[in-house]
């Protein structure tokens, strides 16, 4: 890298997953719309076809008068031509298809077993861990032996374990891991005060909040806008809109397959006193499976809905569609995309110093009432090469009694993946609180597991066969 003028030139940026048909474009938006950085990102990816799509898409974005940060693109066949010299390696992959996911989210359906999401808890969470895991191992040893001193900025779900495999694998990375569900929080506290304040134009960075728990099961513990203490506001909005919730109409949150009304949040807020901060979606699937998500009719008396994998299988097609087009020329819209990658690298090239939430192993002075060295997501400060948690505070016990299951099987699914050991992915679905709130048998579950190892045979190594 290179510093001129308060800008930073000549970063080298390795994008693991670089055929991405949708969270790269995100990534080239906020590269394109920033005019403090310039330099090469490196896209590699097993789908070569994909990758040299999004060579093609970034370098005309890049060309255009219109773009602040000049990036030049290129596609890179091996890790070493990948990683060698990396400042940044982002890391946003799919492990394994569509159709190895069709088994995660809906193969447990034969046992009344329900998925919102089915990428990060769960059965479908844990089976996909299974296929992503053994990935993250290698990555983690070519990081080591090509650019031990560079930032790993992971968004592969499940977040928590990923993070935690990394740092498994190479105990000295600098990895952490980055999610926008706290931000959709933000926008709902944000709108709660507009609408009970009469206040306009509030920006969602000014909702200061404290964070605290793990990836998709996050909490605010404390929440201020200008002084303004906003547990009281959103408690009496709560009180007078429960059944009806709270309904964005915002981008991404408006698509029917991701819109919420947010009577998930707004129940956990009156059974446990702190705000959950992620998509009713995710929440749900943490929770015993009794109760949001016990049946399609539940599900939609909460106001969310189930993520079908062939409404993900339609998204691809139309996304293959929008490049093939976007390859032909039709620009991407230049827009903030509200993410905060982009902020970050700022931040850790030293341009600007940021506070965000983050995914990275628990210290003594994160939450000192979770196990060292789990993954939780907290807030933290975003420096010139360093990031310094912040001091989070203890969870109340009856919320870290709902987080503790979750964290003992990122454990045992952790040492499954690097094993082979069914039965410790047998007994990590026995814990899961979404398969013990339905009741069912051990055997039940035993033939479950095996029946869904099967189909995500192929991306797993030898050891399990």
């Amino acid at each position: 890298m290179k510093y001129r003028d308060h800008k930073v030139e000549d970063v080298q940026i390795t994008y693991i997953g670089g055929g991405s048909r949708g969270w790269a474009w995100t990534f080239m938006t906020d590269l394109a719309l920033d005019p403090d950085l310039s330099g090469v990102v490196r896209l590699y990816d097993i789908d070569h076809e994909a990758a040299e799509a999004n060579e093609k898409i970034g370098n005309a974005m890049s060309a255009r008068s219109d773009v602040l940060g000049k990036w030049k693109y290129q596609i890179c066949n091996t890790y070493e031509e990948a990683l060698g010299g990396a400042d940044f390696v982002v890391i946003s992959i799919l492990p394994g298809t569509f159709d190895e996911m069709e088994s995660d989210v809906h193969l447990p359906e034969r046992l009344g077993i329900y998925q919102s999401v089915g990428d990060t808890a769960g059965p479908g969470g844990m089976i996909r861990a299974l296929r992503t895991l053994p990935m993250f191992v290698e990555f983690a040893e070519k990081i080591k032996e090509f650019c031990p001193d560079a930032w790993v900025i992971n968004y592969t779900n499940p977040m928590s374990l990923c993070v935690k495999m990394l740092y498994h694998a190479f105990p000295g990375i600098k990895a952490f891991g980055c999610c926008h569900e706290v931000f959709g929080t933000q926008k709902v506290l944000k709108g709660i005060l507009e609408e009970s304040l009469g206040i306009q134009n509030i920006k969602r960075s000014e909702i200061h909040v404290n964070v605290l728990g793990i990836n998709h099961f996050t909490w605010f513990d404390w929440a201020s806008y200008e002084g303004v203490d906003l547990f009281p506001i959103y408690r009496e909005y709560i009180d007078k809109h429960f059944e009806e919730g709270y309904q964005e109409v915002d981008g991404n949150w408006a698509n029917a397959s991701f819109a919420c009304k947010h009577r998930v949040k707004f129940d956990l807020f009156k059974k446990y006193g702190l705000i959950a901060a992620a998509g009713d979606r995710h929440l749900a699937e943490f929770m015993p499976g009794n109760l949001y998500l016990k049946d399609p009719k539940t599900v939609s008396d909460w106001g969310f809905g189930l993520t079908t994998v062939a409404w993900r299988k339609k998204d691809l097609q139309d996304r293959l569609e929008k490049s093939r087009s976007m390859q032909k020329g039709e620009k991407i819209k230049l827009e903030p995309t509200g993410e905060e990658g982009i902020l970050l690298i700022k931040a850790l090239c030293g341009i600007k110093r940021m506070i965000s939430n983050v995914n990275i192993p628990n210290s003594a002075m994160q939450i000192a009432n979770l196990p060292v060295n789990s993954v939780v997501e907290t807030n933290a400060v975003f420096d010139r090469d360093c990031i310094r948690p912040i001091f989070a505070g203890e969870l109340p016990t009856n919320v870290r009694d709902l987080i503790l299951p979750h964290i003992k099987n990122h454990e045992r699914i952790m040492r499954a993946s690097l094993t082979g050991d069914r039965e410790l992915v047998k007994k990590a679905f026995e814990e899961d609180p979404l398969v013990r709130g339905h009741g069912i048998s051990k055997k039940d579950i035993s033939v479950l597991v095996d029946d869904m190892i099967v189909n995500t045979s192929r991306y797993l190594p030898e050891y399990w066969s």
